[in-house]
């Protein structure tokens, strides 16, 4: 919290700090330009969107806000919703001072409108239908919020901008439609070629040695174009470990591609070590309707050896010679 203060209707609200970190925006530039274009204002009666950046966890969404904020030069705040956010926790929050007095806070989002700066609220459908209603005025164009905690009515600055990050899971409310008719446009984030999500691991891990970086682009493709949900975080983290566990003993340093194989299964799990078999696995817990049946499967259950898409190895077809 800083020190910086605003006065509305004759209540002191003390700021959120603006995030000081610098983000920079690596491949997928028509997302930026879409981003920019939705906070711009073509006519002094025109006002800017506020739209909802969707896709898998790890994406960059919030680092495209970032990125976008810093191109305007506005002052970041990043407000992360939560399923247990309160309407008072989005606007401001009462607190018992060491003067024994009540100050008042303005949350992340409130000292965006109050300064003119871009506020990201982060996972927004994480948050419940009670939370997102008060919001509803700010998003449209009344652009304000009023809090019950100061019974003021708090309206946004004419440089406050707006974005939303949402991923696409499934440990997350449903939005009601009137929120997401106000949260237009959806910009969906795709994952990044390859070239793209080497540069992205470079910038992240400048002193990583470019095998490992290689071995890993090479790994999160091949997920993608199983549309398995790896991300470029995941991959950053998953680097991370393997120098860790290859630094660890100068006398005994483990290979990279030892350390790389054990980050891999501590990451991600042992079962990202078979890509094509967890493809498998995740069409069939979708319901088994996402693939066109086959005669296959009439005949076999979906786990049964015989079946077309089983695994072909030895041990399944020897459990099932007596058949033949």
């Amino acid at each position: 919290m800083s020190s910086e203060t605003r006065k509305v209707g004759g209540v002191t609200l003390r700021l959120s700090e603006a995030d000081a970190s610098a983000q920079e925006w690596i491949g997928q530039g028509e997302a930026l330009k879409q981003l920019l274009a939705c906070w711009l204002t073509v006519d002094e009666r025109d006002l800017p969107l506020a739209p909802r950046i969707t896709g898998p966890p790890g994406m960059g969404k919030t680092t495209l806000a970032m990125a976008a904020a810093q191109v305007r030069g506005q002052a970041l705040y990043i407000y992360q919703c939560t399923a247990d956010t309160r309407p008072e926790d989005l606007l401001v929050t009462p607190v018992l001072s060491e003067a024994g007095k009540i100050a008042y806070h303005a949350s992340p989002l409130v000292s965006a409108m109050l300064t003119g700066g871009v506020c990201v609220l982060d996972e927004g459908n994480r948050m419940n239908e009670k939370s997102w209603a008060s919001l509803a005025p700010l998003l449209d164009h009344r652009r304000y919020v009023e809090s019950i905690v100061t019974g003021t009515v708090i309206h946004a600055h004419e440089g406050f901008r707006c974005a939303v990050t949402m991923n696409e899971d499934e440990s997350t409310y449903e939005v009601p439609d009137y929120i997401l008719s106000r949260l237009q446009p959806k910009l969906a984030l795709g994952f990044p070629d390859k070239q793209d999500e080497l540069q992205i691991l470079r910038y992240h891990l400048p002193f990583a040695p470019d095998d490992l970086l290689a071995l890993t682009v090479d790994f999160l493709q091949q997920s993608h174009a199983l549309k398995l949900d790896f991300s470029p975080r995941d991959g950053i983290q998953l680097v991370r470990y393997a120098l860790k566990r290859a630094r660890q003993d100068p006398e005994h340093p483990l290979s990279h591609e030892a350390a790389w194989a054990e980050s891999l299964e501590k990451v991600l799990g042992p079962e990202a070590e078979d890509l094509e078999r967890m493809a498998k696995q995740k069409r069939r817990a979708i319901g088994g309707n996402a693939l066109p049946m086959g005669l296959g499967d009439f005949f076999f259950a979906a786990e049964d050896p015989l079946h077309p898409d089983a695994d072909d190895d030895d041990e399944h077809l020897g459990e099932r010679d007596d058949l033949f």
